[in-house]
C-alpha cells in the first residue's frame, strides 16, 4: 500500500474514532429535562389550539342531529354540507362578504397610507417637535373620550349610516404608528437621506420611490392588522349603521345565530327542535365561512411577519 493510501487510511479512522467520541457526548441531564419541559409545553399549546379548530371543521361538515347529540368529536358524523347550503342560501350572507371586503381592502389601504404618513415624518430626527407630537400620540392611546363623545362626533361628521364610519374613525391604530415609526428610524439611516437631497430627490418621492420598498416587511405586518381587525369588526357597525344593507359579515352572523335561536308563539315541537338543531349547526359553519379569507391572506404576509414582528429588536 502506498504511503498516500496509508494517510488516507489513518485520517478516516481518526475520523471515525472522533464520531465515535462525539456520539458519547451526551447533553447534561437538566438540558434534558428542559427540552422536554419546551417540548411537552409547545405540544400542549398546540392541542389548545388545533383541537377546538378540528372539532369546529368537523361539525360544519356533521349532519344537525349528529351535532345537536354530541356525537361529533375531531371528524365529521354523517358527513352533510346542509350547513353551508344553508349559510349561502342566505342572500344577506352574500351582501355582508362584500360588505366586508369592501371594508377590509378600503379600510386597510387608507389605515396604512395614514400610518406611513404620520410614522415617517416621527421616524425623522430633523422634525421639530417630532417629541411633542409623539407623546399626544401615546395619550391617545392610554385616555379615550368614550363611546358617547365618539358616537357624537361620528353623527357631527356626517358619517352615520355611511360606509365611512367604520372606515374613518377607526383609521389610525397607535400600535401600528409605533412599530411603524420604529422600523423606519432603524431602516433607513439618515446618510440614505441624505445622499437622495444631494441627488435631488424631495420627500415626496424619496418617501415613494426608497421607503416604501424598503418597507415592505413592516407594511406586511401592519396590513395584516389592520386587516384582521376590519374583517372581525362588528360592533362599530352596531352602533353607527341602520342599513342592513351596510352591515358587514360579522353583524350580519351575530343576527342570523339570534335569529335561528330564538323562537316566539306557539310552534310545533318538532319544528323547535329541528330549528334549534340548525341553529346549533350554523354556528359552526358560519365560524368556518367567516375564518377562510383571514386564513387565505396569511400565508402571502407570512414571510415578511417573522422579519417585520421583530422590527427594533436587533441594533447595530
Amino acid at each position: 500500500m502506498s504511503a498516500r493510501g496509508e494517510a488516507t487510511t489513518v485520517l478516516g479512522k481518526r475520523a471515525e474514532r472522533r464520531a465515535e467520541r462525539d456520539r458519547r457526548i451526551r447533553e447534561p441531564r437538566t438540558d434534558r429535562i428542559f427540552l422536554f419541559c419546551v417540548y411537552l409545553l409547545l405540544t400542549v399549546f398546540l392541542a389548545v389550539v388545533l383541537l377546538p379548530l378540528l372539532y369546529i371543521v368537523a361539525s360544519s361538515f356533521s349532519s344537525p342531529e349528529a351535532v345537536s347529540s354530541g356525537r361529533v368529536l375531531f371528524w365529521p358524523v354523517e358527513f352533510s354540507l346542509r350547513g353551508y347550503r344553508a349559510v349561502f342560501e342566505n342572500p344577506q350572507i352574500i351582501q355582508g362578504y362584500l360588505n366586508s371586503l369592501f371594508y377590509t381592502v378600503v379600510g386597510t389601504i387608507v389605515s396604512v397610507t395614514m400610518t406611513v404618513a404620520i410614522a415617517y415624518p416621527m421616524s425623522r430626527r430633523t422634525l421639530v417637535g417630532r417629541n411633542v407630537v409623539m407623546t399626544v400620540i401615546l395619550f391617545t392611546m392610554l385616555f379615550t373620550g368614550g363611546l358617547i363623545p365618539t358616537y357624537l362626533v361620528v353623527q357631527s361628521a356626517g358619517l352615520l349610516d355611511t360606509r365611512w364610519a367604520l372606515i374613518i374613525p377607526q383609521a389610525i391604530g397607535v400600535w401600528q404608528v409605533i412599530i411603524a415609526r420604529t422600523y423606519l428610524r432603524t431602516a433607513i439611516p439618515d446618510e440614505l437621506v441624505e445622499a437622495a437631497q444631494l441627488d435631488g430627490c424631495g420627500d415626496l418621492r424619496f418617501l415613494w420611490s426608497v421607503v416604501i420598498p424598503l418597507a415592505k416587511p413592516m407594511i406586511a405586518v401592519v396590513a395584516l392588522m389592520y386587516a384582521i381587525m376590519q374583517w372581525n369588526s362588528y360592533f362599530d357597525a352596531l352602533i353607527y349603521l341602520k342599513s342592513p344593507d351596510l352591515f358587514p359579515l360579522q353583524l350580519v352572523l351575530r343576527n342570523i345565530l339570534i335569529l335561528n335561536t330564538s323562537g316566539g308563539g306557539a310552534i310545533d315541537a318538532t319544528v323547535v327542535m329541528q330549528r334549534q338543531q340548525l341553529a346549533d349547526l350554523l354556528k359552526y359553519s358560519l365560524i368556518v365561512v367567516a375564518s377562510v379569507p383571514v386564513l387565505l391572506i396569511y400565508p402571502f404576509v407570512a414571510r415578511y411577519f417573522t422579519k417585520g414582528i421583530m422590527i427594533g429588536a436587533v441594533k447595530g
